[in-house]
């Protein structure tokens, strides 16, 4: 199938191909001497979240991550990366370490939306998502968001404040899933496909919409076709975005932050 006659469908089945290269894939083929971090100082480590220190070209970065498996085994392991409030707890305080250093942070999202477990709400789901956005909005440093495969729910804005927003031509972001959209709107949930394409949830949509900044492309049949390439198209595009965001001052970084996600409507 050629990219031309692509469904916004078609690229929800991309996007959630277990061969499409995950957070980790991306984090060995661009950075350098990566230190991976843990827990979050108050409960726990949660992997579906991965986070640490590595250095991208001539620039030292904090890399924070969803991470989902390519198996039924890792994808138990890492809870088809979809976080507790541990994982955002972590995710935060590695963001606030990256502004005491003046690291710029990079976040790759990729999950169908945060945990919906019951221990997740007793331990502070909602407000650790809301912690995270609110944190994120003023943080003292450029900050990049890219989104590599499925970006559903709060669960991808926990990690998707930013200066730059970036996503992969075959990867999708919305308020919830194609599915869960059916069958709240139509009641049915067999019409998923329809709801896909009236969510505007593809890059090309987001990005005629100004939601996001841009767009990198992917071969065809999806990322996983050629991870290195597509990796060299994400770290290009990664220091661009960072050579550009150090020009600005910090007090009209935090203004254009600002006014980016008013405008949005988040």
């Amino acid at each position: 199938m050629s990219k031309k006659t692509l469904t916004a469908w078609d690229r929800v089945l991309l996007a959630r191909k277990n061969d499409r290269p995950k957070t980790l894939d991306y984090i060995k083929l661009i950075t350098e001497d990566f230190i991976e971090l843990h827990g979050d100082r108050q409960f726990g480590d949660d992997p579906s979240i991965i986070g640490g220190i590595g250095r991208i070209g001539e620039h030292v970065v904090t890399v924070i991550g969803q991470q989902k498996g390519k198996t039924t085994k890792e994808n138990m392991e890492r809870n088809f990366g979809m976080t507790n409030p541990e994982g955002y707890r972590k995710a935060l305080r590695l963001m606030k370490q990256a502004e005491k250093f003046k690291r710029p942070i990079i976040t790759f999202i990729d999950t169908p939306g945060a945990f919906p477990g019951m221990g997740a709400e007793e331990r502070g789901q909602g407000e650790a998502i809301a912690r995270n956005m609110f944190e994120m909005s003023k943080l003292k440093v450029p900050i990049i968001c890219i989104v590599i495969g499925e970006g559903s729910s709060g669960g991808a804005l926990a990690l998707g404040i930013g200066d730059s927003i970036i996503m992969l031509e075959n990867s999708i972001y919305s308020i919830l899933s194609p599915e869960g959209f059916a069958s709240i709107l139509y009641k049915d949930s067999t019409k998923s496909k329809e709801a896909a394409e009236n969510m505007k949830i593809t890059a090309k949509d987001l990005k005629q919409l100004e939601v996001i900044d841009s767009i990198i492309k992917e071969p065809e049949g999806g990322a996983g076709q050629e991870p290195e390439q597509v990796a060299k198209n994400i770290k290009k595009e990664i220091i661009e975005q960072i050579e550009e965001l150090k020009k600005i001052e910090i007090e009209e970084l935090l203004e254009k932050r600002y006014c980016k996600f008013r405008k949005i409507g988040i």
